[in-house]
């Protein structure tokens, strides 16, 4: 089991968790996991698949993106500042939803016209940048 990130995973759930004011239970119950599974999460026992991640991610109202890159399902090292500049983007009090949407959607656009795919979408990283544009405004 070498070089899994699991414990760094589980120590910054429980932090999370922590920072939410949850308990293991109450996290567990709205992820829709088993306390148990989640327990062994937390103390660095399991990997959990991205579907488990996500679940867990809108549970704690975080990122799955930054769950992604501390279970090393996204490359630390290159999705680091996609990851940061969507969350600086989401945080912004100052954009309502909509706009908050369509700022991301420009910002994938542009990463993909430079060779970078969208964070989580394996298949889209540098493919070329042959995909035509899905809307004009």
């Amino acid at each position: 089991m070498a070089s899994l990130n699991v414990g760094s995973l589980g120590e910054y759930l429980r932090e999370q968790r922590r920072t939410a004011q949850l308990s293991l239970r109450q996290l567990a119950e709205a992820a829709g996991v088993s306390n148990p599974y989640l327990s062994q999460i937390e103390r660095g026992l399991r990997k959990p698949s991205a579907e488990v991640l996500q679940q867990v991610a809108k549970a704690l109202r975080i990122s799955a993106e930054t769950l992604y890159v501390r279970a090393g399902i996204l490359d630390a090292e290159r999705e680091r500042d996609e990851v940061e500049t969507r969350a600086v983007i989401l945080a912004d009090p100052s954009l309502n939803e909509r706009q908050k949407n369509v700022l991301l959607q420009i910002y994938e656009s542009f990463r993909k016209e430079n060779g970078f795919g969208i964070a989580g979408d394996g298949a889209a990283e540098e493919t070329g940048g042959d995909a035509e544009p899905s809307s004009s405004s």
